[in-house]
């Protein structure tokens, strides 16, 4: 699967910006709720996501928001939501990890099946890694925003919490695509190999998601410290 990167267009006005990006959020929410969740709509929402996060940039660098986070309740609350951005930050430094280490596995076993060999060591694996990618997520506790905050953080807050979900949604479905059968046929294993190359592919559309993602945050927190430090 090739990854395309889509630029997203800048709204008109900074007033525009708040109900597209709560449309945008309410959208990708459903998304990842679906049952029907799969690589694609994984890369897809990595690529919303960064374009969210552009916007959310430019709604705090707008005058008005400025002077708004600057203020007493609201600098501490932008403050708390910079220490939260951190644990994301490692976090899409642990799921960089692991997609290059899954991605890796499934190379090890196209290996094996050229070979002909039993491939049984790396599906084991790549089960095992996709579990303990899955368990970074219960080290993370989502914390939501007080309702007295303003807009700006509040939108913060909820693109954090969709980013969580979203990738541990998107564990979720990396989790399912090797499966240990009961026995080994190579013969079966050989009309998988097309399907492995497209993992692999997938993969690496998921990294230079995160990748992106991950810089789009760093940017979101120079403007957030930059703001403060008006």
């Amino acid at each position: 699967m090739a990854y395309h990167q889509r630029s997203s267009s800048a709204p008109s006005s900074p007033r525009s910006n708040k109900p597209e990006v709560e449309q945008q959020l309410q959208s990708l929410s459903t998304t990842i709720s679906s049952p029907l969740a799969t690589i694609d709509t994984s890369c897809d929402g990595l690529r919303r996501l960064e374009g969210m996060y552009s916007s959310i940039e430019e709604m705090i660098c707008t005058p008005s928001n400025q002077v708004s986070l600057c203020q007493t309740q609201q600098r501490n609350a932008v403050e708390a939501e910079l220490g939260r951005s951190v644990v994301l930050l490692d976090l899409c430094n642990a799921m960089l990890e692991s997609f290059m280490e899954l991605k890796m596995t499934v190379q090890e076993l196209l290996l094996a099946l050229s070979r002909g060999e039993d491939a049984c060591a790396q599906v084991k694996a790549y089960i095992r890694l996709s579990k303990k990618a899955q368990k970074q997520f219960k080290k993370i506790s989502k914390k939501s925003v007080s309702d007295k905050d303003c807009r700006v953080v509040m939108l913060m807050a909820e693109a954090r919490e969709m980013t969580i979900s979203l990738l541990e949604s998107t564990c979720r479905v990396l989790s399912k695509q090797v499966e240990m059968p009961k026995t080994f046929q190579k013969s079966k294993f050989m009309c998988e190999k097309e399907q492995l190359r497209a993992l692999e592919s997938s993969i690496g559309g998921l990294e230079t998601g995160v990748e992106l993602l991950y810089r789009r945050l760093i940017q979101n927190r120079v403007s957030l410290l930059n703001t403060l430090s008006l």
